[in-house]
This record gives C-alpha cells, structure tokens and sequence, in this order.
C-alpha cells in the first residue's frame, strides 16, 4: 500500500507541478493578474496534499492579518511542510528558498515568475539586497513571506540552529513575524527517504511577534524569541 500511495503521489505530483508550473508561464506572456499566481500557488499546495491522502488541519489562522504585511517563520521537517503552508495561507504569499531552486528547469522560472524569492546565500550583501527589494514589495501589497529559518529539513524532527541571515528581512523591514509550527508532516516524508507515508499536518501560526526595536545588535534575542515560541507549540503537540 505504501508503495502505490507513493508512486501515486509522485507521478501526481510531478505532473501537477509541471502543468501549473506551465500554467505561470502561458499567464506571464499574457500579462496575467498576480492573483492568478497566487491561486496556482495555493492551489499546487493542495492538490499535492489531497493525493497524498493526508488531512491538515490549520489552527490559528486568525493570527494572519489580511491588512499588514507578516513574515511566517517555520520549523522544516519534510518537502510536506511547504505543500501544508502553502495550501494553508489565506493571503497572497512568497517563499524564500535557496538560489538554486529557482534552477530547476519550467518549474524554476515558474517559482520566480510568480514573485518567490530565490537566494544566494552564499553572497550575503546580495541576499540582503533581495530580501530588501522583496521587503518593499509585501509593505505595498500586504503579503506575507514564508522562511524557514533552519535552512534545511531536520533529520530527527528537532530544531536545527536558525540561521541569523533568515532574519535580516524582519530587522530591515520592521515586518510582524508570525512563528509557526508544522507538526506530524515528518511522519508523512522524512528527510532522506522518498517513501510517502500516511498521517495528519497541523500548521498552527503563533501570535505574531512585532520586530519594531530589533537591530543587528540584538538580533539574537528576536531569534531567540522566536524559536522559543515555535518550540513551545511544537512541545505543547507531543
């Protein structure tokens, strides 16, 4: 049974990825609404979830404000993380991912068509200037920016370190950030194995924390804030 669910969901995927990905491509050349965008994000998020057969349920969705832009920074566990927030958020949204994503063939040129961020870590004055550009861009239209602060999926499910660059974009923008924790989805995909299991995704989003009197200075302590909050609601799950 596993084995089909997982061909299943593999074959599905990867030809829904590629359709919607097609999808931004065709809009772009006719000048699409961003909403369009918007809809194919959300929409490749659930349609992965729906043939994995997994149920997510969303708690604290109220903590996402439509009239002000936020950044959601989340725990990593599993590629389910991003197909659970994506079809999770209310609002238009971007995810930042390393530069190399944005590479990969029809879906690379898809990922930044749409306005998702790729960045270059390995140039931190350039990452800086896109967080920045993209930082201007969710003040005009109120959306919100997905970041994982670890930078990469947890083998065992613990927090990993965050990565101080993660947080540049609140410090420079001032932007809420809502700490959130994806629960169960490991259980579904873990780092490391391409099985597709079955189980049930929490995405609970925190209180937003607001960013006004952060600075490089004492960025640590925003860090650290943050990650108490997410393990906080990830303890509070076992």
């Amino acid at each position: 049974m596993t084995l089909l669910r997982t061909l299943w969901v593999w074959l599905f995927g990867g030809v829904a990825t590629m359709a919607l990905s097609s999808l931004v491509l065709v809009g772009a050349l006719f000048r699409a609404n961003e909403k369009l965008y918007e809809w194919i994000a959300r929409t490749w998020g659930r349609v992965v979830i729906w043939a994995s057969g997994v149920h997510v349920e969303v708690q604290g969705r109220e903590n996402l404000l439509m009239d002000r832009p936020q950044i959601v920074a989340s725990n990593h566990q599993s590629w389910f993380d991003v197909f659970a927030i994506a079809g999770s958020l209310p609002k238009k949204f971007r995810f930042v991912a390393k530069e190399e994503l944005g590479r990969i063939p029809i879906f690379g040129q898809a990922w930044n068509t749409a306005g998702h961020i790729s960045v270059n870590r390995s140039d931190r004055v350039q990452a800086i200037r896109t967080l920045e550009h993209y930082g201007d861009l969710i003040r005009k239209d109120n959306s919100t920016i997905v970041i994982f602060p670890e930078g990469t999926r947890s083998w065992d499910g613990k927090l990993l370190p965050f990565k101080k660059g993660a947080f540049m974009l609140a410090l420079h923008t001032h932007v809420d950030i809502v700490p959130t924790a994806v629960i169960g989805s490991r259980s579904v995909l873990k780092k490391g194995d391409w099985r597709i299991g079955k189980g049930r995704i929490i995405v609970r989003f925190g209180q937003p924390i607001p960013t006004v009197g952060y600075n490089e200075q004492n960025r640590d302590e925003l860090i650290g804030l943050v990650r108490s909050q997410i393990e906080k609601m990830l303890e509070e799950a076992k």
